[in-house]
């Protein structure tokens, strides 16, 4: 079994609003982040939610195989939201890929790639790299004790930085989709 954690808790501070909430390509910004997940064959999304909870919650169309939960500690930062992610899996999810709220243009097809990748090798990590950097990242579960003990807002990046050894990597011979964190790049996006 494989979780999926989409990872939406954040306040959105340089965007201005809840920018979970905004609408890009005619849903949710977060929406895409859950579709992807799903499509991608997880066997549950688990959506970390915090900041304006409830209007995010109300926003989103989950699959069957989805569910929210809040974190209330969101404001300490992305590693309350993984912990908090990473408890909530079904005791027989064997990994999690862990995606961020606002990078729409996450393919499936290379979350699949993850997915396959691990069964393959069931390496502790298995990251997406994309020609400019680092993508959505597959932990396995035999080192979510370590993610969960984690401050600040790193996410998982400070565990992989420690531990190069546990990190196969997925090269994708392709730019890396935008995250979405201000008005500009919104609208870079939407002009695009």
């Amino acid at each position: 079994m494989i979780t999926g954690v989409v990872l939406a808790a954040g306040t959105s501070s340089r965007f201005g609003r809840t920018k979970q909430l905004i609408d890009f390509a005619g849903k949710p910004l977060v929406q895409h982040a859950v579709d992807a997940a799903g499509d991608a064959g997880c066997d549950e999304v688990v959506v970390v939610l915090g900041h304006d909870a409830e209007r995010v919650a109300a926003a989103l169309h989950l699959p069957d195989i989805a569910r929210t939960i809040e974190n209330e500690r969101y404001l300490e930062g992305q590693s309350t939201s993984l912990a908090i992610g990473l408890a909530a899996a079904d005791a027989a999810s064997e990994a999690a890929i862990v995606l961020p709220g606002d990078q729409p243009g996450v393919s499936p097809d290379h979350l699949r790639a993850l997915i396959a990748r691990f069964m393959q090798t069931r390496a502790r990590v298995v990251r997406l790299a994309y020609r400019n950097g680092p993508g959505p990242t597959l932990l396995s579960r035999e080192i979510w004790e370590q993610a969960s003990h984690l401050h600040g807002d790193t996410g998982a990046r400070t565990l992989i930085a420690s531990h190069p050894d546990w990190v196969i990597e997925l090269t994708v011979d392709e730019e890396g989709p935008p995250d979405i964190d201000t008005i500009q790049d919104l609208e870079r996006l939407s002009s695009s």
